[in-house]
């Protein structure tokens, strides 16, 4: 039935329960926009199957051809030394692509831009409207830049100012954040988490967006999301079929 390589879709894992549920959700929207293509979804911690366990359990059903896409929206520790390492212990028959990670994309603005609007916000909203643009955080300098230049990106689209904010490792905070939006004029404040799916650093960043008008849900399962996931599997999969004459 499938003729294409495998989707892995690697997700970090949580102990909240509502981190696999949202993967599950959002593997299931794109299974539905791809019918021809199999997907996977393997956890690195807390949840099951793990990564390791689907790359074995492929190679013993004959599977040749994986792309592995990292579940996740910058390119720090996880996407440069976790996933690597899994991969090097994949089962050697396997021919494995790392895809890139799903930031930054226009299609993952339009997500947050959605997410917004379902939230409360309208278009004529833009131009009072500051937002907070919430990222989980990293100790790697290359994600909290790209954060950054997505921050800087978002404001020429409208709003009246974008700040980037970190639930960890970063500042400023997401509280801080919004402060600094009241205190710059803008009318209302609302705060985006750049985030895929619900857990302990999303709930921070909630509790920090106390003092906003509105808080938007996480991206979770959103359209945009699943069409940037293709768009990486695509990309990854042309070495493969290069390589196999297709």
């Amino acid at each position: 039935m499938y003729h294409k390589p495998v989707l892995l879709v690697i997700a970090h894992g949580s102990r909240d329960p509502r981190h696999a549920a949202t993967v599950h959700a959002l593997v299931r929207r794109v299974r539905a926009l791809r019918p021809d293509v199999r997907v996977e979804t393997g956890f690195l911690d807390f949840n099951l199957p793990s990564a390791q366990g689907v790359l074995e359990s492929l190679a013993a059903e004959g599977v040749r051809d994986v792309v592995a896409l990292p579940l996740l929206l910058t390119r720090a520790f996880h996407a440069k030394a976790d996933i690597p390492a899994v991969l090097r212990n994949a089962p050697p028959q396997l021919r494995i692509r790392q895809a890139e990670v799903l930031g930054p994309s226009p299609l993952l603005l339009t997500a947050l831009e959605r997410r917004l609007y379902e939230a409360g916000v309208t278009p004529a909203d833009k131009s009072s409207t500051g937002v907070v643009l919430a990222s989980a955080g990293s100790t790697d300098p290359e994600a909290i830049a790209v954060i950054a230049d997505i921050a800087r990106e978002w404001r020429h689209t409208g709003w009246c100012a974008v700040r980037p904010a970190f639930a960890s490792a970063a500042l400023p905070r997401t509280e801080d954040a919004v402060r600094e939006l009241r205190a710059l004029g803008c009318s209302r404040v609302a705060v985006a988490p750049y985030v895929l799916a619900p857990g302990f650093l999303p709930d921070r960043i909630a509790r920090g967006a106390a003092g906003a008008d509105v808080l938007a849900a996480v991206l979770g399962p959103a359209p945009e999301v699943a069409r940037v996931l293709l768009k990486r599997y695509e990309a990854a999969r042309m070495p493969v079929l290069s390589a196999l004459g297709a």
